[in-house]
């Protein structure tokens, strides 16, 4: 029980249609499992609930809230109410991003429309969900932010909007780490690199390639000769969350199979 006692929230805690678990839903169940009551936030209602239901049905403690992370008003609202549920807030997952289904494309054919799309959810949203969040940390003079960024931020990745936004929440990171030291509140960040989640997954299946083929060509790039899962994700960030990482703040951990050590 390495979060018993503990509250979080987790933003993108839904799980889109599609035969694998993805990270958010992963890391909500995990925390639960391991003595955390969770606040599980997505737009979709029905998918945040859905979370919510696999960890009652285990005998954890979650509640299902409903934001939109391009709006700040719904942003706040939603601390608000999971604050008055949960008594305090101890963690804040932060797990939200999109590519290609915002837009996204490679700098010549960006859209000043599109780019704004997914900066506002990959980048702003995080801002904003932080930025009402930590005046409850530093009242409760603890607290630890973990964000989901991407191997994209370092890695050479062709779509523009995505890339810098992703770099942006290293950066995010860094910045609250230094700025809350002396309110005990820490600050990190993982970098997942090819997951076998729904949104990698089914979103690339077309009708000239299956499942099968988007599964094999994308396992044949990792060194450790096949993708993470979502748990591997939400096994670092309860690691993270935890206090066996009390002494840990400011960091960004890749979790790719070795991607960022390949050289060549």
């Amino acid at each position: 029980m390495r979060l018993e006692n503990k509250t979080a929230i987790i933003v993108g805690g839904g799980q889109q249609p599609g035969e694998s678990i993805g990270n958010g839903k992963a890391t909500a169940v995990l925390f639960a499992r391991e003595g955390a009551s969770v606040a599980v936030v997505d737009k979709d209602g029905e998918r945040a609930q859905n979370t919510v239901d696999m960890i009652l049905d285990e005998g954890g403690k979650a509640f299902a809230f409903c934001a939109d992370v391009t709006s700040e008003i719904s942003l706040k609202t939603m601390v608000k109410d999971a604050h008055n549920v949960l008594g305090r807030v101890d963690i804040l997952h932060n797990n939200v991003g999109w590519s290609l289904a915002g837009g996204d494309s490679i700098i010549e054919n960006i859209t000043e429309e599109n780019f704004d799309n997914v900066i506002n959810v990959n980048l702003r949203g995080m801002v904003m969900t932080c930025k009402h969040v930590l005046p409850i940390m530093r009242k409760q003079k603890a607290g630890s932010i973990v964000s989901i960024s991407s191997m994209a931020a370092i890695e050479s990745y062709p779509y523009v909007a995505y890339k810098t936004s992703k770099s942006g929440v290293i950066a995010m990171t860094e910045q609250l780490a230094y700025m809350n030291f002396q309110y005990n509140i820490r600050a990190n960040v993982i970098l997942p690199g090819l997951m076998h989640t729904a949104m990698a997954i089914d979103t690339r299946v077309t009708a000239e390639k299956t499942r099968e083929q988007v599964i094999a060509e994308r396992d044949a790039k990792v060194p450790l000769g096949k993708m993470g899962t979502a748990w591997d994700v939400a096994y670092c960030a309860l690691f993270l969350a935890s206090e066996e990482a009390k002494f840990i703040t400011g960091v960004a951990i890749p979790i790719d199979g070795g991607a960022s050590v390949r050289r060549g």
